[in-house]
């Protein structure tokens, strides 16, 4: 067969992700935050940009667009004589040799300022890890070096919660001691702050601070020694039957074991709280309500009047420079367009989704209705896409409370007699309620729970029940169950 060439004309479609597309759809998906943090960046990257405490109607985007596309060789419109000088005017009219006299770059300005403040060690502050209170103990303490550098190896070995989480033979070969000598020195370093750190298992924990509190029932000592397994799973009738005591002395003994700490470095570990901050506020003044966007700390951009010149008056600059410069100008203009398009957006979202949630904004979350991204996407005449990218770690504050803009979106549970599905955050309320209402002596079970709903003409499954629970972090009923 020989080889030849051929022409072939196809046509097809294809999406191209221009530049400017990819940073509105990035824009689209950010936190105010976030946000924020792009605009500062823009702002030290884009010399054609500048912030302005309040924008100007003399610089919307529309108007720098149509000086960065008129032609070059336009003649420029003669100024008024009674105009403001410009940016670049007013830099020339400096007398720079009378402003470094004024303001000398010696470094020993403010000197005394500097000296008065205090230091930077005097204003940050950390809060101590458990290692950090575990060492700082250790140093207090009378150790010999060969327990102090054993002890310190124990205390590098334990994690979040306080136990530990290694072999003591492995600690031995690490630290080139005996075994034996490992567990001097962990009943030493167990005795420190907080009670029953350094512990090998939950029993061992508990057991060290029964005896650090002088707690002297022997039930609770057996307990923990003998049925905790039981305990955990709150068979109280299993434990009184096998220790030969009443389910009445089991609850009392397991109430005393219930205020102990099963996690002794609770107090030191986890991060700092993070604080929300809603990106939209909504309202209610009178019968209406009003959505406001939070553009606080936000910075308003414009377009530098001085870069403008240099592409629509200055002939003195060079194409190179010219062609930098509309560019940047370009790129300010885009970036002006993609926030206000990305705050109509957030807008038009939530308008949307206060007309399908009314029910919820007036009386709370029990008269949420079923809703999903494709009902508000249709409602403002925009991609399912960009709905989910607008609700995406977005909070908004309303008068039931602070919610993420997902949790406007859920999935629909059918009634019994066919009526109006329920949404799926308004039934896990419902059995939030009812496990709040409920005997703690004789808790109810799943499917107790599911008979209960169906009564109330909500058709779900037990296993439904279950799965709800759990993602409420609800216990089920038999650790709920409370005995005397």
């Amino acid at each position: 067969m020989a080889i030849e060439l051929r022409q072939q004309l196809k046509l097809t479609q294809q999406l191209v992700m221009t530049p400017q597309l990819q940073q509105a759809i990035k824009l689209l998906q950010l936190s105010r935050l976030e946000l924020s943090e792009v605009i500062q960046q823009e702002l030290q990257e884009n010399p054609c940009l500048e912030e302005v405490a309040e924008a100007e109607e003399g610089d919307l985007p529309r108007e720098v667009a149509d000086e960065v596309e008129a032609p070059e060789g336009e003649p420029a419109e003669a100024p008024p004589e009674n105009r403001e000088p410009t940016d670049a005017e007013k830099v020339a009219d400096i007398d720079w040799q009378s402003y470094m006299e004024a303001y000398p770059q010696t470094g020993l300005s403010g000197a005394r300022e500097e000296d008065e403040r205090r230091s930077l060690e005097a204003t940050l502050t950390r809060a101590p890890s458990l290692a950090d209170h575990l060492l700082w103990q250790l140093h207090l303490s009378h150790f010999d070096d060969e327990e102090r550098r054993t002890a310190t190896f124990i205390i590098g070995n334990l994690d979040e919660d306080g136990f530990l989480a290694a072999e003591l033979a492995e600690i031995a070969e690490a630290a080139g001691v005996p075994v034996d000598r490992v567990e001097q020195t962990l009943a030493k370093v167990q005795s420190f702050d907080p009670t029953g750190v350094a512990a090998r298992d939950l029993r061992e924990c508990l057991l060290l601070q029964v005896r650090a509190l002088g707690i002297d029932d022997p039930l609770v000592g057996r307990i923990l020694e003998e049925q905790m397994n039981r305990l955990q799973k709150r068979d109280f009738r299993g434990i009184a039957k096998a220790l030969g005591v009443t389910v009445e002395e089991v609850a009392a003994a397991a109430r005393v074991i219930g205020r102990l700490e099963p996690r002794p470095g609770r107090a030191f570990g986890g991060e700092d709280p993070v604080y929300i901050t809603p990106d939209i506020y909504v309202y209610k003044v009178g019968d209406d309500y009003h959505i406001l966007l939070n553009e606080d700390g936000l910075p308003k951009l414009r377009v530098s009047q001085l870069y403008r010149e240099v592409v629509t008056r200055d002939e003195e600059a060079g194409s190179e420079a010219r062609a930098y410069v509309q560019e940047k100008l370009r790129s300010a203009v885009w970036l002006i367009k993609s926030i206000h398009q990305r705050q109509r957006t957030i807008y038009k979202v939530m308008q949307s989704i206060l007309k399908h949630q009314r029910e919820f904004f007036d009386k709370g979350i029990q008269y949420l209705r079923p809703l999903n991204l494709r009902d508000v996407a249709e409602d403002i005449e925009m991609h399912e896409s960009t709905v989910s990218r607008v609700t995406t770690n977005k909070y908004v504050h309303t008068p039931q409370g602070i919610f993420e803009l997902k949790f406007f979106f859920n999935s629909s549970i059918s009634r019994v007699n066919g009526e109006e599905a329920l949404s799926s955050q308004s039934v896990k309320e419902k059995i939030r309620r009812i496990i709040a209402a409920e005997d703690p002596r004789r808790p109810l079970s799943d499917q107790r729970i599911a008979e209960m709903l169906k009564a109330a003409d909500i058709d779900i499954a037990r296993r439904t029940v279950t799965k709800y629970r759990e993602a409420m972090n609800i216990l089920s009923s038999t650790k709920r169950r409370q005995v005397g």
